[in-house]
């Protein structure tokens, strides 16, 4: 037997993950363990679990692998401020002691760190490192179902590296073709999520799901100005416009000139139309350079398979776009595809490529299991913390469970659907979510504002049976990780009348568009996870169950937590929230809880319990 700890930590979103014979065993992000969103910190909570999830200790592995190469990204940051020097010294002040002192001798920090596990771990010469877009690609195709593809690499910046391609082939993973720092268009999308008033690394969701809402004024404003793009998808960013090499802002004033306004402060300003339409603009652009590369991709090596990761690839919207472009015949896009899926994509690259090791596909289904990898609990211990809480709860078999789960649904209420396996990656994925029926005309915005305190334009996914995607929606393959954007099937919509094509931005929120509403975009669009019963049995249960009542086998699917919270982790995580929140219903493994049943002195003040992110 051959275990691998792969790990990502200091940058953001923290995170193990473990293999054993190549298999994915189990993966978590630390974020859920510290209730701290996005946590760089080194993952302990996180190698905790995975160490206990398959009773190893740390002596006892084969390798220890990190997700990138600490002197790259040093050399990167010295020559970046050699390049524009005297300009960012502030940044260089602010930074370097911290690598001086800690960073830049990570195998050292990292073998101390692993020593708070076990003290008697002595095996310096177990600890490997990673290139950081070498860990996406790993992550992004040894999991994948294909045999051979062309694997798209995207985010902010890893050492140097902000695009990569690669082909992957068998166990062989080949890297071809980089654009390097500080051209990247992970950092383009970022800087106009920090001038649209979102946070950097945590809002750039937010500005997709606000791009709707506009209109692409400024498309050519960015495309004749901020970068130019080539004919195979190419690019240099014009650095006079942007902070982010040296500086400690994404943009400069410069930026703010050429569209008349400085960035939005979202403790006294509201978004407006202006901000609606960078969004769209932005959005646009960001699909046009993605279409272009992987047209040019496919038009260069002719592989019919397309898998994608970095944070970029964390764009549903673009990534419908290039489903729906039919360049490529499948795509497989990895459901922790930011730096939390580095962990893995790192434990992964030492198995295929390190120790050479042969790899197996699946008859089209990929290793992920479902992206269901994080702790579970068992009813004893679930039932033991209710009762020790306080909590009125009723304990029922699975059957009954899902029949008083798809009354509350018909029902109208807001449920916590806390079950097995946390996943891992960004998304809950039915079983850390909070349910509800889509064909409500009320459910999205009273989910965002008393349920998630966060708002109102956010979209909501819906969840389906896989059997019934094509009846409701323009898409023909798996989106079992609500990584694809696509349009509600044109029998389920409701056209819009003269007087609504009229209005603008958010007064389009309150519109009946589809039959399913609660999930609907405004521009009839919808981000979907098709729900299978190899991965999730009791969430397809459900959902089947409610199709039979209904005649709909969708149901909104939105992550437990409030706003600036990580997903919930544990029992205790989901009852606070359930006690802090406007939820009806907690659904905890078999137990059900009603809230109007609870003990008023149990409720939490969640309004104000986590920074808005």
């Amino acid at each position: 037997m051959i275990s691998i700890l792969g790990i990502s930590a200091f940058y953001h979103d923290s995170a193990a993950a473990i293999i054993i014979d190549g298999k994915i065993v189990a993966a978590a992000q630390e974020e859920r363990f510290t209730r701290k969103k996005h946590d760089s910190s080194y993952p302990f909570n996180a190698i905790e679990f995975v160490l206990n999830y398959t009773n190893l200790k740390l002596n006892q592995l084969d390798f220890i692998v990190f997700y990138e190469k600490p002197f790259l990204k040093f050399e990167r940051l010295l020559e970046t401020y050699l390049a524009f020097a005297p300009s960012g010294f502030k940044s260089f002040c602010s930074s370097m002691p911290i690598w001086l002192r800690e960073k830049l001798f990570q195998k050292k920090m990292i073998f101390n760190k692993l020593k708070t596990h076990d003290n008697s771990f002595n095996d310096v010469n177990k600890i490997y490192f990673s290139e950081h877009h070498l860990s996406h690609a790993a992550s992004a195709f040894y999991p994948s179902p294909f045999e051979d593809a062309i694997i798209l690499i995207a985010d902010g910046v890893g050492e140097w590296a902000t695009t990569t391609v690669a082909i992957g082939k068998g166990n062989k993973l080949e890297i071809l073709k980089e654009i390097h720092f500080p051209h990247s268009l992970g950092l383009l999308y970022s800087a106009f999520t920090y001038f649209t008033g979102f946070k950097v690394n945590s809002g750039e969701y937010k500005l997709m799901g606000l791009a709707p809402y506009g209109k692409p004024k400024y498309k050519n404003l960015i495309l004749d100005n901020l970068i130019d793009v080539k004919d195979d998808g190419t690019f240099k960013l014009n650095q006079s416009y942007f902070k982010y090499a040296t500086g400690l802002r994404m943009t400069n004033e410069k930026f703010n000139k050429l569209f008349g306004q400085k960035p939005r402060n979202p403790k006294n300003e509201k978004l407006t139309q202006f901000h609606m339409d960078v969004a769209t603009s932005i959005q646009s652009v960001t699909e046009i350079i993605l279409l272009k590369l992987t047209r040019s991709l496919f038009n260069e090596y002719k592989i019919p398979n397309l898998c994608l990761a970095g944070g970029v690839a964390l764009n549903c919207v673009a990534n419908g776009k290039i489903l729906k472009d039919k360049v490529f015949k499948n795509i497989w896009i990895q459901p922790a595809a930011g730096d939390a899926g580095g962990s893995l994509g790192a434990a992964l690259g030492v198995w295929h490529i390190e120790l050479n090791k042969n790899r197996k596909t699946n008859n089209n289904k990929d290793s992920m299991m479902g992206s269901y990898l994080g702790p579970e609990y068992s009813e004893n211990e679930i039932v033991k913390f209710l009762k020790h809480e306080g909590a009125k709860f009723e304990i029922c078999d699975e059957n009954k469970i899902v029949e008083k789960t798809c009354s509350s649904l018909k029902e109208g209420k807001a449920i916590g659907w806390f079950q097995g396996r946390m996943e891992f990656g960004p998304r809950a994925l039915g079983n850390r979510s909070i349910i509800a029926d889509s064909r409500s005309t009320t459910m999205q915005k009273n989910l965002n504002l008393k349920v998630k305190y966060r708002e109102s334009f956010r979209p909501f996914a819906p969840s389906i049976t896989s059997d019934d995607v094509s009846e409701w929606f323009n898409l023909d393959c798996e989106s079992p990780y609500m990584m694809f954007v696509s349009n509600v099937d044109q029998k389920k919509c409701i056209k819009m009348t003269k007087d609504e094509e009229k209005l603008f931005g958010i007064d389009k929120l309150n519109i009946k568009r589809s039959e399913i509403s609660a999930v609907t975009h405004v521009d009839y669009s919808a981000r979907i996870q098709t729900v299978h019963k190899e991965t999730n049995l009791k969430y397809h249960k459900l959902i089947s169950e409610f199709k039979k009542r209904t005649g709909c086998p969708v149901i909104v699917n939105t992550s437990f937590n409030v706003r600036g919270e990580p997903i919930v982790n544990t029992p205790k995580d989901a009852f606070d929230c359930f006690m802090g929140t406007e939820l009806d219903i907690l659904v905890i493994g078999n137990c059900f809880l009603v809230k109007e049943n609870q003990n008023q002195s149990l409720k939490k003040d969640y309004k104000h319990k986590y920074e808005l992110d």
